[in-house]
């Protein structure tokens, strides 16, 4: 008995051995497409800032520009940045590095690896250097946006010919900005195991201790607050009721404590803080008399308060008073320390 030959197998189609691949190349082929628009779309975006920001009258230049980071982020690199607003304050870094993902345009993350110098309208620039200085910005859509800053292992330099800076290092430096409800802005900061400068107040009071300082609070009327430099911004939030509620702050020196938990800031036309502070002073005669020894308030008037704040003292050295900013003066108590600080130069 014979068998039928088996017919011959028939052959493959191969075409389905190349449909994944020509996917994957269709695939990377828009991802790279999608990542060119997207660097353009960065590049004009931050050239009409730019542009914008120098109408108003602000310096901004860098000396070289680079765009990458693909296929997954944008990274942007500018070298020798610089920017300086018209009152006076400005930043300067060797390098600014930016990035963020494709999925997430809208938030940067920001390094100066080689540190930044920041400019004072009265005082002159001060070198920062440190281990990390880093920032986060996101929600640019709302205001204000989210912002943070953090420095880790920082030390100050005041360049030469420049005033002293308060502080000579610190472990960790944070500022941080985010929207709230109802047109706030929660404003928080924090200073751990700072070194003061010992030619200054925080130096005569805290010695070789180190120097804190805690700041949070609430900003009303953020929507308000712009304007085309530091003074007119300010001067419009004012205007139209814009304050600070302060939640917690207190700064510590050495055995020196200041402290608040309550009051209301603001700024008055000549550019000087206006408001109240509820506070409570530990050592406050020590600290108000190396105040009076620095010239930061008269001598007579360091030994006014300090009897006032003797007198108030309880348990503990802690003394209870409310510092008033009223009429371009600071008091406390009844005593009359000296100008009210300025938040900004009147022009």
């Amino acid at each position: 008995m014979s068998l039928h030959d088996l017919p011959p197998a028939r052959k493959h189609r191969r075409l389905g051995l190349y449909i994944p691949f020509g996917i994957a190349l269709l695939v990377v082929v828009a991802w790279t497409g999608l990542w060119l628009w997207a660097r353009g779309e960065a590049k004009a975006r931050m050239d009409t800032a730019v542009a914008e920001l120098k109408q108003a009258g602000y310096e901004i230049s860098w000396k070289e520009r680079g765009i990458g980071g693909y296929p997954l982020r944008l990274n942007v690199t500018l070298q020798e940045a610089r920017v300086r607003e018209p009152s006076g304050w400005g930043l300067e870094a060797p390098v600014l590095e930016g990035q963020a993902y494709l999925h997430d345009p809208s938030h940067w993350m920001l390094a100066t690896p080689e540190g930044l110098t920041f400019a004072r309208p009265i005082g002159g620039p001060v070198a920062v250097r440190g281990e990390t200085i880093r920032a986060s910005l996101r929600d640019l859509d709302k205001t204000p946006p989210s912002f943070s800053l953090q420095g880790a292992k920082l030390t100050f330099q005041p360049a030469a010919g420049a005033q002293p800076f308060g502080l000579e290092a610190a472990d960790l430096v944070e500022f941080h900005l985010r929207s709230g409800p109802d047109d706030e802005g929660l404003v928080a900061a924090e200073v751990k195991n700072g070194k003061a400068r010992l030619s200054g107040l925080f130096g005569r009071i805290a010695g070789d201790k180190p120097v804190s300082i805690v700041w949070n609070s609430r900003v009303t009327r953020m929507s308000a607050f712009k304007g085309e430099d530091w003074p007119s911004a300010v001067r419009r939030w004012s205007d139209q009721g814009g304050q600070m509620r302060v939640v917690s702050g207190g700064v510590t020196a050495g055995e020196a404590i200041l402290g608040t938990n309550s009051g209301t800031l603001n700024v008055g036309a000549d550019g000087r803080l206006r408001g109240m502070l509820d506070v409570t002073l530990k050592q406050a005669p020590m600290a108000l008399g190396a105040m009076g020894q620095t010239g930061l308030i008269q001598p007579e008037a360091a030994g006014a308060a300090a009897a006032v704040a003797e007198a108030r003292q309880g348990a503990g050295e802690v003394a209870r008073a409310t510092i008033n900013f009223q009429a371009g003066q600071t008091t406390l108590g009844p005593v009359a320390l000296g100008p009210a600080p300025k938040v900004y130069e009147r022009r």
